[in-house]
């Protein structure tokens, strides 16, 4: 397993595979992708999860289009990845880390230490929340 730096379009794939597969692959390309710092997780050479992180404000960032590959969810490198990216945050003297989470997926951000906030929106019929979290 490494994780290392990748480009934003490195990234694209996975995030249309695992994200909005249904969606046109434009849909899933952020306009700030250009301006972000943008990790993958590789087992064997192979690209199986990723994550892009983008500064907020005063040295506070969000991170965004988090996705494993579906086959190897569950499997821990999701969570290697997102403890790699608070560590680089951390490092990077950034003070908060936030995201906007699938409602069913805030279970899995809650086990690092993330707080869920009252902040909601739907998009594409599905639920999201924003949770934070103090470095």
């Amino acid at each position: 397993m490494e994780i290392k730096p990748i480009s934003a379009k490195e990234t694209w794939p996975l995030r249309h595979e695992v994200m909005w597969p249904n969606m046109p692959l434009d849909f899933i390309k952020l306009p700030e992708d250009s301006n972000g710092n943008h990790f993958g997780l590789f087992l064997s050479n192979e690209l199986v999860s990723i994550v892009s992180l983008f500064e907020t404000g005063n040295r506070i960032a969000q991170f965004r289009k988090f996705a494993t590959k579906t086959e190897l969810q569950g499997k821990g490198h999701g969570s290697k990845l997102l403890l790699y990216l608070m560590a680089f945050a951390k490092e990077n003297d950034f003070h908060t880390l936030w995201c906007n989470a699938r409602v069913n997926k805030t279970h899995f951000y809650k086990k690092f230490g993330m707080v869920e906030t009252e902040e909601t929106y739907v998009k594409q019929n599905i639920k999201f929340v924003i949770l934070r979290k103090v470095l």
